[in-house]
């Protein structure tokens, strides 16, 4: 027999598995989901780093945590 892996599945933070536990709007868990997965592999198409911009000037205090988490991997 073979052992399954346990998929790791979005959110990857602990940050942002914290703001979701308040969020009952899919649109909202959708955007911060977004703007983790942004953060963590930014690109630069237009459209998508300014939807990012938005979701971050919104949420200056996640963004923080966000990025204080990923550099402490």
């Amino acid at each position: 027999m073979t052992q399954a892996t346990e998929a790791v599945l979005p959110p990857y933070t602990r940050a942002v598995r914290r703001a979701l536990q308040d969020v009952r709007d899919a649109v909202v868990a959708a955007d911060l989901l977004f703007l983790e997965a942004w953060e963590m592999n930014r690109t630069r198409d237009l459209g998508v780093t300014l939807r990012a911009a938005q979701i971050r000037r919104a949420n200056p205090g996640l963004v923080a945590e966000i990025d204080a988490e990923l550099k402490s991997r």
